[in-house]
């Protein structure tokens, strides 16, 4: 029975390393297709945003100061407070 302080270890870098990969893959690809798929590839940013949102959020569920944020973003803390706060 795994306890609640327990939390598996993840290789978040190589996982983004690849999604960057596959994010200028997908770039070289559309622009070898149509239209419609570069609107495929623009909604994507919108995935991002959530995803960066939802990473943020994560932070500072763990404990993570705005001041630690901003640093990781290059941005200054109200920045990133004004930004990504609720």
């Amino acid at each position: 029975m795994l306890d609640g302080w327990f939390r598996m270890a993840v290789e978040t870098l190589p996982f983004l390393e690849m999604v960057g990969r596959m994010l200028r893959a997908a770039g070289r690809r559309v622009g070898d297709a149509d239209e419609f798929e570069l609107a495929e590839l623009l909604a994507l940013q919108g995935e991002l945003d959530a995803a960066i949102r939802t990473a943020i959020q994560g932070q500072r569920a763990t404990g993570r100061s705005w001041t630690a944020i901003a640093t990781a973003t290059g941005t200054t803390r109200q920045g990133a407070r004004q930004r990504w706060g609720k």
